[in-house]
């Protein structure tokens, strides 16, 4: 497998990628601060009889509202620190790597050393451990080379089958 694309110097993809990556990162704080507010509310209700730690499930509630923000205010905060980022670049992935390029830097990770790859709309999400890595836009490939890439990553075990 031999595949390669360009990243054209696109304003708005590096606040694409930033919120792709921010997203993937911080999708717990949502699920922690939900169980917080819930549990606060509960807890609050049942505490209005006695009013005995109403100041405790109110600050639960605080907390978890709070931790429900957190995510989409960093998501926000760098789409727009990242829109000064765009440079040209470019993707080369093969069976043992993947290369990207991006102005006059360049990195790669190994396949060996991923461990898992998540799908949104417009990426796949490489991991490597239990962190986000870095991410392959799928709307620039060929239909082609994003269906090989796709099936080379099921392969693998990498991508469930969806």
């Amino acid at each position: 497998m031999q595949i390669r694309f360009a990243v054209p110097a696109d304003p708005a993809y590096p606040a694409r990628v930033a919120a792709a990556l921010a997203a993937a990162r911080l999708r717990r704080f949502g699920f922690i601060g939900a169980a917080l507010a819930a549990i606060g509310v509960v807890g609050w209700i049942a505490s209005q009889a006695s009013a005995r730690f109403a100041s405790l499930w109110t600050a639960l509630i605080v907390a978890g509202v709070l931790s429900m923000l957190y995510a989409p205010w960093v998501r926000w905060r760098a789409r727009r620190r990242s829109g000064g980022y765009a440079v040209e670049g470019g993707y080369d992935i093969d069976d043992r790597n993947i290369m990207m390029r991006s102005g006059s830097e360049s990195g790669g990770i190994a396949w060996d050393g991923v461990t898992r790859v998540t799908e949104t709309p417009d990426f796949w999400i490489v991991y490597v451990g239990r962190m986000p890595a870095t991410v392959i836009p799928r709307w620039l490939m060929s239909a082609e080379d994003a269906g090989r890439l796709r099936a080379f990553m099921v392969e693998r075990q990498l991508l469930g089958d969806r």
